[in-house]
């Protein structure tokens, strides 16, 4: 079973907690997008709008017609479906490999459950391999490279890359995340830095991963 298909079981999942009549939180990503077009086919007239975290899903979603709204018109929403970078067991998640970290962890903390979709893949014992990404004020990258540095990552400029907000983005490797929420902390306390594409003070709710036999799913 390639990717691509096993994406899409974990996204027809999700599609059992969406309700008639509710507002839905929508993430990013290749795997949002499979939940984007099965979400306009099969319940698109079913809910009333979305909101999005960021510009490309937003314009997914209009060209399927579906309504999407600002979070601070609609306020809290019953759930947020979106996928991980990476995902422990712990639903500490790994997020921002498309640059919209901070409105996915914004539109996550407005949400009662949290729905991360993803391939099998995306299922670590350890938080790290992948880069983590760091959203930073264009004026502060050198700064927060350099306290990223002492925390013993080793930062990277994603350069040509703004994200929706006019930031900058650090991908951190060579680190191993066994404490995710002290992390999250320490990174997000760095002056200059806006948020730090750890979920793990607000981690998921329910983990559905698509693989070879099907769909898995891991609740917190």
């Amino acid at each position: 079973m390639t990717p691509e298909e096993k994406k899409k079981l974990a996204a027809e999942a999700a599609l059992e907690y969406v309700t008639p009549g509710s507002i839905v939180g929508v993430g990013t990503g290749s795997t949002v997008n499979q939940f984007i077009d099965l979400l306009a086919e099969n319940m698109g007239d079913k809910i009333k709008s979305a909101v999005s975290s960021s510009e490309a899903s937003t314009e997914r979603m209009q060209q399927h017609g579906i309504k999407v709204e600002d979070l601070n018109t609609v306020g809290r929403m019953s759930i947020y479906v979106d996928g991980a970078d990476e995902s422990n067991n712990q639903l500490h998640l790994i997020k921002g490999g498309g640059g919209a970290l901070t409105r996915e962890k914004i539109v996550a903390a407005a949400s009662d459950q949290f729905i991360c979709i993803a391939d099998d893949s995306k299922l670590v014992e350890t938080l790290g391999e992948f880069p983590l990404p760091v959203e930073v004020i264009p004026m502060a990258r050198n700064l927060v490279m350099e306290e990223l540095e002492k925390l013993g990552g080793t930062p990277r400029w994603r350069e040509g890359v703004i994200t929706d907000n006019g930031n900058h983005i650090l991908d951190v490797t060579n680190l191993k995340i066994h404490n995710a929420l002290t992390m999250e902390t320490q990174i997000n306390q760095i002056a200059g830095v806006v948020t730090v594409g750890l979920f793990a003070h607000r981690p998921a709710d329910v983990l559905i991963l698509g693989g070879d036999n099907g769909v898995r799913t891991i609740t917190a």
